[in-house]
């Protein structure tokens, strides 16, 4: 339910850039795609790791970062992709914030799984003994 709700920020912000930059300044649909993802992927990263997954501290560079990113530019260059797509077929604002939404929907499931198996998983050396805990 978390990871819903964290999705649903990260949508909000990303739809918000990207209606904005496409609709109000007349970017085009691929920049302003990408600034859109760029900028909700911020909140995703933070919510996800602190809310969602329980973490605190310091970012895990390799183990972290670098994965949840490069997942993002994975999303990016598929919701890219579909936006260029349907930018081609209609340029109207809404098609291109639904070409959007299509693309990571398409994504989340498999993000979460991977998020969940790979990136926040606590690690063995994470885990603080319950006798030391309290």
């Amino acid at each position: 339910m978390r990871y819903a709700m964290v999705s649903v920020v990260a949508v909000v912000v990303s739809q918000l850039v990207l209606l904005l930059t496409n609709g109000v300044f007349g970017w085009s649909a691929v920049v302003s795609n990408i600034t859109a993802v760029m900028i909700g992927s911020i909140p995703s990263y933070v919510l996800n790791r602190a809310w969602v997954w329980g973490k605190s501290g310091k970012n895990h560079f390799w183990r972290e970062v670098v994965p949840f990113w490069s997942l993002a530019l994975l999303g990016l260059a598929f919701s890219t992709l579909l936006v260029a797509i349907a930018h081609g077929w209609n340029d109207a604002t809404w098609v291109v914030s639904a070409a959007n939404l299509v693309a990571f929907g398409i994504l989340w499931v498999a993000k979460y799984l991977l998020l969940d198996a790979l990136l926040f998983k606590v690690a063995p050396d994470d885990v603080v003994p319950a006798d030391l805990a309290a």
